[in-house]
Protein backbone atom coordinates (compact mmCIF):
# COMPACT_ATOMS: atom_id res chain seq x y z
CA UNK A 1 0.00 0.00 0.00
CA UNK A 2 1.00 3.42 -0.81
CA UNK A 3 2.16 5.33 2.51
CA UNK A 4 -0.38 8.06 0.67
CA UNK A 5 -3.31 5.92 0.87
CA UNK A 6 -2.44 4.13 3.91
CA UNK A 7 -2.37 7.64 5.92
CA UNK A 8 -5.56 8.93 4.15
CA UNK A 9 -7.20 5.90 5.51
CA UNK A 10 -6.12 5.80 8.57
CA UNK A 11 -7.51 9.63 8.48
CA UNK A 12 -10.62 8.51 7.54
CA UNK A 13 -10.88 5.35 10.37
CA UNK A 14 -9.66 7.48 13.46
CA UNK A 15 -11.96 10.59 12.51
CA UNK A 16 -15.05 8.37 12.17
CA UNK A 17 -15.21 7.33 15.66
CA UNK A 18 -14.98 10.44 16.31
CA UNK A 19 -17.76 12.23 14.90
CA UNK A 20 -20.36 11.13 16.99
CA UNK A 21 -18.55 11.62 20.29
CA UNK A 22 -17.62 15.25 19.25
CA UNK A 23 -21.55 16.24 18.11
CA UNK A 24 -22.75 14.75 21.37
CA UNK A 25 -20.13 16.85 23.17
CA UNK A 26 -21.65 20.14 21.68
CA UNK A 27 -24.05 21.72 24.69
CA UNK A 28 -28.15 22.13 23.41
CA UNK A 29 -28.28 26.13 23.08
CA UNK A 30 -30.30 27.29 26.47
CA UNK A 31 -33.91 27.65 25.33
CA UNK A 32 -35.23 31.71 25.25
CA UNK A 33 -38.91 32.70 25.51
CA UNK A 34 -41.11 35.29 26.69
CA UNK A 35 -43.20 36.07 30.28
CA UNK A 36 -46.84 37.40 29.44
CA UNK A 37 -46.27 39.99 31.88
CA UNK A 38 -43.92 41.96 29.66
CA UNK A 39 -46.88 43.00 27.33
CA UNK A 40 -49.36 42.85 29.66
CA UNK A 41 -50.83 46.14 28.55
CA UNK A 42 -52.07 43.65 25.84
CA UNK A 43 -54.57 42.14 27.49
CA UNK A 44 -53.73 39.19 25.88
CA UNK A 45 -55.01 35.62 26.98
CA UNK A 46 -53.19 32.24 26.05
CA UNK A 47 -54.26 31.72 22.20
CA UNK A 48 -52.90 35.10 21.47
CA UNK A 49 -50.14 34.84 24.09
CA UNK A 50 -48.79 31.77 21.76
CA UNK A 51 -49.73 33.48 18.80
CA UNK A 52 -47.31 36.18 19.68
CA UNK A 53 -44.71 33.82 20.98
CA UNK A 54 -44.14 31.99 17.95
CA UNK A 55 -43.82 35.00 15.80
CA UNK A 56 -41.18 36.13 17.87
CA UNK A 57 -39.34 32.78 17.67
CA UNK A 58 -39.64 31.69 21.11
CA UNK A 59 -39.03 28.44 22.55
CA UNK A 60 -40.78 28.92 25.56
CA UNK A 61 -44.23 30.68 26.72
CA UNK A 62 -44.23 31.65 30.59
CA UNK A 63 -47.99 32.59 31.71
CA UNK A 64 -47.25 33.90 34.98
CA UNK A 65 -50.89 34.59 35.93
CA UNK A 66 -53.59 32.19 35.97
CA UNK A 67 -56.27 35.16 35.02
CA UNK A 68 -53.97 35.43 31.54
CA UNK A 69 -54.60 31.65 30.54
CA UNK A 70 -58.23 32.05 30.16
CA UNK A 71 -61.39 29.59 30.93
CA UNK A 72 -60.02 27.08 33.83
CA UNK A 73 -61.89 24.44 32.79
CA UNK A 74 -59.94 20.82 31.72
CA UNK A 75 -61.37 21.52 27.77
CA UNK A 76 -60.29 24.26 27.61
CA UNK A 77 -56.67 23.61 29.20
CA UNK A 78 -56.53 21.16 26.79
CA UNK A 79 -57.06 23.27 24.11
CA UNK A 80 -54.95 25.88 25.24
CA UNK A 81 -51.93 23.10 24.85
CA UNK A 82 -52.96 21.46 21.31
CA UNK A 83 -52.62 25.17 20.10
CA UNK A 84 -49.49 25.62 22.29
CA UNK A 85 -47.92 22.43 20.75
CA UNK A 86 -48.97 23.12 16.88
CA UNK A 87 -47.12 26.34 17.71
CA UNK A 88 -43.88 24.34 18.81
CA UNK A 89 -44.10 26.32 22.24
CA UNK A 90 -43.58 24.90 25.81
CA UNK A 91 -45.73 26.43 28.15
CA UNK A 92 -44.98 27.24 31.79
CA UNK A 93 -47.34 28.61 34.35
CA UNK A 94 -47.71 30.71 37.12
CA UNK A 95 -49.70 33.07 39.49
CA UNK A 96 -48.67 34.98 42.57
CA UNK A 97 -48.48 35.15 46.68
CA UNK A 98 -48.95 31.51 48.17
CA UNK A 99 -48.20 33.31 51.59
CA UNK A 100 -51.43 33.90 53.55
CA UNK A 101 -49.82 36.57 55.79
CA UNK A 102 -48.30 38.47 52.81
CA UNK A 103 -49.27 41.92 52.12
CA UNK A 104 -49.55 40.40 48.99
CA UNK A 105 -52.05 37.58 49.71
CA UNK A 106 -55.17 37.80 47.74
CA UNK A 107 -58.05 35.38 48.59
CA UNK A 108 -59.03 35.13 44.45
CA UNK A 109 -58.42 31.28 44.32
CA UNK A 110 -59.09 30.08 47.67
CA UNK A 111 -57.05 29.67 50.71
CA UNK A 112 -53.10 29.55 50.30
CA UNK A 113 -53.23 25.60 49.98
CA UNK A 114 -56.19 25.79 47.19
CA UNK A 115 -54.40 28.12 45.39
CA UNK A 116 -51.43 25.92 45.38
CA UNK A 117 -53.44 22.71 43.97
CA UNK A 118 -54.97 24.58 41.31
CA UNK A 119 -52.06 25.72 39.81
CA UNK A 120 -50.97 22.11 39.99
CA UNK A 121 -53.97 21.02 38.38
CA UNK A 122 -53.40 23.68 35.40
CA UNK A 123 -49.37 23.43 34.89
CA UNK A 124 -50.89 19.65 34.66
CA UNK A 125 -52.72 19.77 32.47
CA UNK A 126 -50.43 22.72 30.10
CA UNK A 127 -47.77 20.54 30.44
CA UNK A 128 -45.96 23.24 32.47
CA UNK A 129 -43.31 21.74 34.58
CA UNK A 130 -43.60 24.17 37.35
CA UNK A 131 -46.06 26.53 39.21
CA UNK A 132 -44.33 29.47 39.54
CA UNK A 133 -45.24 31.39 42.61
CA UNK A 134 -43.89 34.57 45.01
CA UNK A 135 -43.91 34.69 48.87
CA UNK A 136 -45.00 38.56 48.35
CA UNK A 137 -42.73 42.03 48.46
CA UNK A 138 -41.07 44.04 50.04
CA UNK A 139 -43.94 45.25 52.70
CA UNK A 140 -43.74 41.85 53.99
CA UNK A 141 -40.29 42.43 55.53
CA UNK A 142 -42.03 45.57 57.69
CA UNK A 143 -44.54 42.72 59.03
CA UNK A 144 -44.92 41.46 62.62
CA UNK A 145 -42.04 38.49 62.91
CA UNK A 146 -40.42 40.12 59.66
CA UNK A 147 -39.33 38.29 56.72
CA UNK A 148 -38.38 35.12 58.74
CA UNK A 149 -41.78 35.07 59.80
CA UNK A 150 -43.40 34.83 56.21
CA UNK A 151 -40.96 32.30 55.37
CA UNK A 152 -42.32 30.09 57.81
CA UNK A 153 -45.83 30.24 57.01
CA UNK A 154 -45.18 29.68 53.22
CA UNK A 155 -43.09 27.01 54.15
CA UNK A 156 -45.93 25.52 56.01
CA UNK A 157 -48.20 25.57 53.11
CA UNK A 158 -46.09 24.20 51.11
CA UNK A 159 -45.72 21.48 53.60
CA UNK A 160 -49.28 20.76 53.61
CA UNK A 161 -49.07 20.70 49.81
CA UNK A 162 -46.58 18.04 49.69
CA UNK A 163 -48.51 15.23 48.53
CA UNK A 164 -50.12 17.02 45.41
CA UNK A 165 -46.87 18.72 44.77
CA UNK A 166 -45.70 14.96 44.30
CA UNK A 167 -48.61 13.71 42.87
CA UNK A 168 -48.54 16.14 39.97
CA UNK A 169 -44.99 15.85 38.90
CA UNK A 170 -45.04 19.61 38.94
CA UNK A 171 -42.74 21.26 41.50
CA UNK A 172 -42.89 24.90 43.08
CA UNK A 173 -40.72 27.69 41.32
CA UNK A 174 -40.38 30.16 44.15
CA UNK A 175 -39.12 33.93 42.53
CA UNK A 176 -37.25 36.40 44.50
CA UNK A 177 -40.13 39.20 44.07
CA UNK A 178 -40.45 42.58 44.79
CA UNK A 179 -37.56 42.84 47.50
CA UNK A 180 -39.40 40.05 49.69
CA UNK A 181 -36.38 37.63 49.93
CA UNK A 182 -32.57 38.07 49.34
CA UNK A 183 -31.51 35.56 47.38
CA UNK A 184 -29.83 33.43 50.19
CA UNK A 185 -32.63 33.66 51.99
CA UNK A 186 -34.71 32.31 49.21
CA UNK A 187 -32.33 29.53 48.72
CA UNK A 188 -32.52 29.03 52.91
CA UNK A 189 -36.82 28.26 51.80
CA UNK A 190 -35.78 26.36 48.87
CA UNK A 191 -33.56 23.72 50.70
CA UNK A 192 -35.76 23.66 53.87
CA UNK A 193 -38.47 22.72 51.92
CA UNK A 194 -36.57 20.23 49.49
CA UNK A 195 -35.94 19.92 46.05
CA UNK A 196 -38.30 17.33 45.35
CA UNK A 197 -40.98 20.07 46.09
CA UNK A 198 -39.39 23.71 45.45
CA UNK A 199 -36.76 25.18 43.17
CA UNK A 200 -36.56 28.75 42.51
CA UNK A 201 -37.77 31.48 39.62
CA UNK A 202 -34.48 32.95 39.01
CA UNK A 203 -35.49 36.99 38.37
CA UNK A 204 -32.39 39.15 37.78
CA UNK A 205 -34.36 42.30 37.60
CA UNK A 206 -35.45 42.09 41.84
CA UNK A 207 -31.68 41.36 42.64
CA UNK A 208 -31.74 45.33 42.95
CA UNK A 209 -34.81 45.33 45.08
CA UNK A 210 -32.59 43.34 47.71
CA UNK A 211 -29.32 45.85 47.02
CA UNK A 212 -27.47 42.40 45.32
CA UNK A 213 -25.39 42.34 41.80
CA UNK A 214 -27.81 39.69 39.61
CA UNK A 215 -24.27 37.77 39.16
CA UNK A 216 -24.39 36.87 42.44
CA UNK A 217 -28.38 36.10 42.54
CA UNK A 218 -27.55 33.91 39.98
CA UNK A 219 -24.79 32.02 41.68
CA UNK A 220 -26.55 31.61 44.80
CA UNK A 221 -30.05 30.22 42.86
CA UNK A 222 -28.75 28.75 39.63
CA UNK A 223 -28.20 25.57 41.04
CA UNK A 224 -32.26 25.11 41.79
CA UNK A 225 -33.60 27.54 39.06
CA UNK A 226 -36.46 25.76 37.23
CA UNK A 227 -37.76 28.89 35.87
CA UNK A 228 -36.83 32.24 35.23
CA UNK A 229 -37.87 35.84 34.54
CA UNK A 230 -34.73 38.01 33.28
CA UNK A 231 -34.29 41.61 32.63
CA UNK A 232 -31.37 44.54 32.35
CA UNK A 233 -31.35 47.13 34.32
CA UNK A 234 -29.52 50.97 35.14
CA UNK A 235 -28.30 51.49 38.49
CA UNK A 236 -26.86 55.01 39.28
CA UNK A 237 -25.70 56.51 42.87
CA UNK A 238 -28.15 59.27 44.26
CA UNK A 239 -28.01 61.21 47.99
CA UNK A 240 -30.25 58.55 49.57
CA UNK A 241 -28.46 55.63 48.27
CA UNK A 242 -29.34 54.13 44.46
CA UNK A 243 -31.97 54.54 41.91
CA UNK A 244 -32.40 51.61 39.73
CA UNK A 245 -34.60 51.39 36.35
CA UNK A 246 -34.99 48.45 34.46
CA UNK A 247 -34.15 48.65 30.80
CA UNK A 248 -34.21 46.37 27.41
CA UNK A 249 -31.53 43.41 27.59
CA UNK A 250 -28.30 44.64 26.29
CA UNK A 251 -28.91 48.06 27.38
CA UNK A 252 -28.40 47.53 31.01
CA UNK A 253 -25.27 46.65 33.43
CA UNK A 254 -25.93 43.23 32.99
CA UNK A 255 -23.31 41.49 31.01
CA UNK A 256 -25.21 38.67 29.09
CA UNK A 257 -22.32 36.67 27.82
CA UNK A 258 -20.89 35.79 31.64
CA UNK A 259 -24.61 35.55 31.97
CA UNK A 260 -25.13 32.77 29.75
CA UNK A 261 -21.96 31.05 30.44
CA UNK A 262 -22.63 30.47 34.04
CA UNK A 263 -26.22 29.84 33.11
CA UNK A 264 -24.43 27.08 30.54
CA UNK A 265 -23.08 26.02 33.82
CA UNK A 266 -24.98 25.88 36.19
CA UNK A 267 -29.16 25.32 35.02
CA UNK A 268 -28.30 24.40 31.21
CA UNK A 269 -31.81 22.87 30.87
CA UNK A 270 -33.64 26.29 32.56
CA UNK A 271 -34.77 28.31 29.97
CA UNK A 272 -34.11 32.38 29.90
CA UNK A 273 -37.01 33.81 30.17
CA UNK A 274 -37.56 37.57 29.36
CA UNK A 275 -39.72 40.18 31.40
CA UNK A 276 -39.04 43.13 30.88
CA UNK A 277 -41.00 46.08 32.82
CA UNK A 278 -39.12 49.09 31.85
CA UNK A 279 -39.25 52.67 32.15
CA UNK A 280 -39.99 53.24 35.97
CA UNK A 281 -37.11 54.82 38.13
CA UNK A 282 -37.23 53.56 41.92
CA UNK A 283 -35.10 54.69 44.66
CA UNK A 284 -33.74 52.66 47.47
CA UNK A 285 -32.78 54.98 50.80
CA UNK A 286 -30.17 52.55 52.32
CA UNK A 287 -28.26 55.45 53.31
CA UNK A 288 -31.00 56.21 55.67
CA UNK A 289 -30.97 54.23 59.01
CA UNK A 290 -33.99 52.77 59.52
CA UNK A 291 -33.63 50.54 55.59
CA UNK A 292 -31.53 48.50 57.70
CA UNK A 293 -34.35 47.54 60.11
CA UNK A 294 -35.94 45.28 57.43
CA UNK A 295 -32.76 44.00 55.13
CA UNK A 296 -29.81 42.06 56.35
CA UNK A 297 -26.70 44.20 55.62
CA UNK A 298 -24.05 41.78 53.99
CA UNK A 299 -21.32 44.16 53.52
CA UNK A 300 -19.65 42.03 50.88
CA UNK A 301 -22.67 41.82 48.99
CA UNK A 302 -23.46 45.89 48.93
CA UNK A 303 -20.16 46.64 47.81
CA UNK A 304 -20.88 44.71 44.62
CA UNK A 305 -24.08 46.52 44.10
CA UNK A 306 -22.36 49.74 44.64
CA UNK A 307 -19.66 48.93 41.97
CA UNK A 308 -22.70 48.34 39.66
CA UNK A 309 -24.04 51.86 40.57
CA UNK A 310 -20.38 53.59 40.62
CA UNK A 311 -20.69 52.71 36.51
CA UNK A 312 -24.56 53.49 35.52
CA UNK A 313 -25.76 56.75 35.03
CA UNK A 314 -29.21 58.33 35.06
CA UNK A 315 -31.66 57.34 32.22
CA UNK A 316 -34.98 58.99 31.29
CA UNK A 317 -38.35 57.16 32.60
CA UNK A 318 -41.31 56.30 29.92
CA UNK A 319 -44.22 58.25 30.31
CA UNK A 320 -47.25 57.65 28.73
CA UNK A 321 -49.46 60.63 26.89
CA UNK A 322 -52.38 61.44 28.30
CA UNK A 323 -55.84 60.43 26.83
CA UNK A 324 -56.40 57.45 24.68
CA UNK A 325 -53.42 57.57 23.29
CA UNK A 326 -51.39 56.36 26.23
CA UNK A 327 -53.12 53.23 26.20
CA UNK A 328 -51.24 52.32 22.50
CA UNK A 329 -47.80 54.46 23.17
CA UNK A 330 -48.07 51.80 26.56
CA UNK A 331 -48.65 48.85 24.18
CA UNK A 332 -46.06 49.98 21.64
CA UNK A 333 -43.26 50.71 24.08
CA UNK A 334 -43.84 46.98 26.15
CA UNK A 335 -43.61 45.24 23.00
CA UNK A 336 -40.70 46.93 21.82
CA UNK A 337 -38.67 46.48 25.13
CA UNK A 338 -39.42 42.71 24.98
CA UNK A 339 -38.72 42.44 21.14
CA UNK A 340 -35.69 44.59 21.76
CA UNK A 341 -34.96 42.67 24.31
CA UNK A 342 -35.59 38.82 22.30
CA UNK A 343 -33.79 39.74 19.77
CA UNK A 344 -30.26 41.30 21.18
CA UNK A 345 -30.45 37.72 23.26
CA UNK A 346 -30.66 35.53 19.88
CA UNK A 347 -27.88 37.56 17.70
CA UNK A 348 -25.33 39.00 20.24
CA UNK A 349 -25.59 36.26 23.07
CA UNK A 350 -26.32 32.92 21.45
CA UNK A 351 -29.73 32.20 22.64
CA UNK A 352 -32.81 30.46 21.61
CA UNK A 353 -33.47 26.65 20.16
CA UNK A 354 -35.44 28.44 16.47
CA UNK A 355 -33.12 29.86 13.48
Amino acid sequence: MKRRSFLSGLAGATAAPLLPRLAAAAPAPIALGLDNFAVRAMGWKAPELIKYAAAQKCDVLLISDLDAVGPLGDAELREVRRQADAAGISLYVGSWSICPTSKAFKPTWGTAEEHVRLGLRVARALGSPVFRVVLGNMEDRKTPGGIRARMADTLAVIRACRRDILASGVRLALENHAGDLHSWELRALIDEAGHDLVGANLDTGNAFWTLEDPMDVLETLGSVALCSSLRDAMVWESPEGATMQWTAAGEGLLDWRAVADRWRALCPRTPVIIETISGNPRTFAYRQPGFWDHYERRPEKLARFEALAKRGQPIAPFKAPAGPEGRAATQNFQRAELERSLAFLRTSVGLGRRA
